[in-house]
């Protein structure tokens, strides 16, 4: 299974179904978040929610499947088994498991392309294994979570960068997600109208392979995308590139005065793809 959506991921609470389309019309791919976003008691009529723009055959719902990502409640709890139930009803086999802590936890989630949110400690540690399993398409990361399991208060420094132990984190988490060929979601910026921060973060992503960051905000969905934009200059570059290396036919070649190699290859297919997307 592959994960085809992004860059820009974007939370919705599931109990909010009036932003459901609206959602889904400003980004890449909606997540209908039933943890988080959403208080103890008012979890059932979240789901209820989600069945309910499904229409009457439950085979025409109001968010296309292919873009629609719903966030369930950690495995292990009496909410993980009713948001399964629930998913059951429904065309959407695209989940984010909440707190994902070991490779175990995906043995239920069978039948659905998972994205594991690595959000504590255990998840962190065993982010390689998690990414290992077979229905997982990607592996995201998550500061706040991570620092509260922790005992801690911040994962910022007062500068506004992560402290060291979310760097540590972060980067787990994308190795793993890389080393078994999985999509490595970037962590969400809390500081909405930050959209500055939240640009010169999303470039960092794209420069350290992150394939999407999450939103939590539609204004947020157009720093995202500009961020993960290649400009049509470095397009044509990269193009010429490829062709130059196809048409040497060797392992190391000059191109334009510089030697180039395997790695700036790579560099080039890269900014392809993300002009694709």
């Amino acid at each position: 299974m592959t994960f085809l959506m992004g860059p820009a991921l974007l939370f919705c609470p599931a109990d909010r179904p009036e932003r459901y389309q609206k959602a889904a019309e400003r980004s890449d791919a909606v997540i209908v978040d039933l943890e988080d976003a959403v208080a103890p008691a008012d979890k059932q009529r979240a789901r209820g929610a989600i069945l309910a723009q499904l229409g009457a055959t439950g085979d025409v719902p109001e968010l296309d499947p292919s873009r629609t990502i719903i966030r369930i409640n950690p495995a292990g709890t009496d909410e993980f088994e009713k948001d399964l139930h629930c998913l059951k009803h429904t065309p959407y086999r695209h989940v984010m498991l909440a707190k994902a802590e070991n490779a175990e936890q995906l043995k239920a989630l069978e039948g659905y392309s998972v994205i594991a949110l690595c959000e504590t400690a255990a998840g962190v540690i065993n982010a390689a294994a998690i990414a290992a399993e077979p229905n997982v398409v990607g592996l995201m990361w998550g500061a706040e979570d991570l620092l509260a399991s922790l005992g801690g208060t911040s994962s910022r420094n007062d500068d506004g960068g992560y402290r060291a132990v979310a760097l540590h984190a972060r980067s787990t988490v994308l190795l793993a997600a890389a080393a078994f060929g999985k999509e490595a979601i970037d962590a969400v910026y809390v500081n909405i109208p930050d959209l500055e921060g939240l640009a010169a973060e999303s470039r960092d992503a794209v420069a350290s392979g992150f394939g999407s960051k999450a939103c939590i905000h539609p204004s947020q969905v157009a720093v995202v995308r500009g961020a993960y934009a290649p400009a049509e200059s470095d397009v044509a570059a990269a193009k010429e590139l490829l062709e130059a290396a196809a048409a040497a036919g060797s392992g190391v070649f000059q191109f334009n005065g510089k030697m180039i190699d395997g790695p700036i290859l790579k560099h080039a297919e890269s900014t392809l793809r993300r002009a694709a997307r």
